[in-house]
This record gives structure tokens, C-alpha cells and sequence, in this order.
């Protein structure tokens, strides 16, 4: 029977790679304690010390594609409000 890959969220890659900066412990120490192996936790460092600028600034891509998502469906509201109003000034033209 194979195990299943644990998927981590967010804040708590966050958590450990913030707690390897700090260096007060070392990467196998950290692994241990959080129960994930030390690749990841150098992996997750790495990329806080690379992309840490941008962590604060950017929003995520769930946050961008459900933007994207409620702009399309906007877009879409306003061609289909944009039919019916030449519709009815077609219809309109009739009774003047």
C-alpha cells in the first residue's frame, strides 16, 4: 500500500521556511519537528529568500483566476445587456 503525498498549505510552508531563516535551528531539526523532510524545508527557504518581495505585493493565483473568472462573467453580462438594449431600440423605433 503506498502512502499519500501530504500536500502543505501556504502559511505553513511559510511558518517553516521563516523559522530556517532564523537559523536558531537547523534544517534537520526543523524537518523533524514539522515531520517533513529537510529538501523541502531548503526548498521552501530558498524560495522565501527569492521570492520574499513579492510575497506581500502579488496575490495568489487562486485569488487572480477567481478575478479573472468574475471578469469574464462581467464582460459577458455586459455584451448580453448590450443585445438587448439594441433589441429594444429597434422595438422602440416602431411605436414612435
Amino acid at each position: 500500500m503506498s502512502k499519500k503525498r501530504r500536500q502543505h498549505s501556504a502559511s505553513f510552508k511559510f511558518k517553516v521556511a521563516l523559522e530556517a531563516l532564523k537559523e536558531v535551528k537547523t534544517i534537520s531539526e526543523i524537518a523533524s519537528e514539522y515531520e517533513v523532510h529537510p529538501t523541502l524545508v531548503r526548498n521552501w527557504k530558498k524560495q522565501l529568500l527569492e521570492e520574499g518581495q513579492d510575497v506581500f505585493s502579488r496575490k495568489s493565483a487562486g485569488e487572480d483566476r477567481k478575478q479573472e473568472e468574475q471578469e469574464a462573467q462581467l464582460y459577458e453580462q455586459i455584451g448580453r445587456l448590450k443585445m438587448e438594449l439594441e433589441w429594444l431600440k429597434k422595438k422602440a423605433t416602431r411605436f414612435e
